[in-house]
């Protein structure tokens, strides 16, 4: 039997849009809650994308060390992952922004702002995987410590 393709699969597809509109308020009320003052730092922005890319490395490691992707990991990578942290970050608002900044005249912030973002992206993410490792690592050590069940004499 073969699988159908996530992105021809209605049900996934909804899951992933249920997702990404839960993401996407997230973002605009934390953009909302924070406005970018003229030249200065996009710290919404900044802050989305960092938070995302942590815990989108997070998710994805926790769900691969589960094992082989199960019909239900896959809702879940796809609704969080692509959904939700696909509708939480912007890329596209990050290069509008840095655009705006280096048309405005702030150049140095411009690109201070793109390296950290891509640069602190990466580190975040891989923060995520390696908290995501060795969370599945103290549980391993925990099952393989626990003690066992006695067996049934007869």
């Amino acid at each position: 039997m073969t699988t159908r393709a996530a992105h021809l699969t209605p049900s996934l597809i909804l899951l992933v849009g249920l997702g990404g509109a839960l993401g996407t308020g997230a973002r605009y009320a934390l953009t909302s809650a924070a406005p970018v003052p003229d030249g200065g730092w996009p710290a919404a922005t900044f802050t989305e994308n960092l938070l995302g890319a942590f815990l989108l490395g997070l998710l994805l490691e926790s769900l691969v060390r589960r094992g082989p992707e199960s019909t239900g990991i896959r809702r879940l990578r796809l609704t969080l992952g692509t959904g939700v942290l696909g509708g939480f970050t912007t890329f596209s608002t990050l290069a509008i922004e840095v655009e705006r900044l280096g048309a405005a005249g702030h150049v140095g912030t411009a690109l201070t702002y793109a390296l950290a973002s891509v640069v602190l992206g990466f580190l975040t993410a891989l923060g995520g995987v390696l908290l995501g490792a060795r969370r599945h690592a103290r549980r391993s050590t925990r099952r393989a410590g626990a003690p066992h069940a006695p067996e049934a004499s007869s």
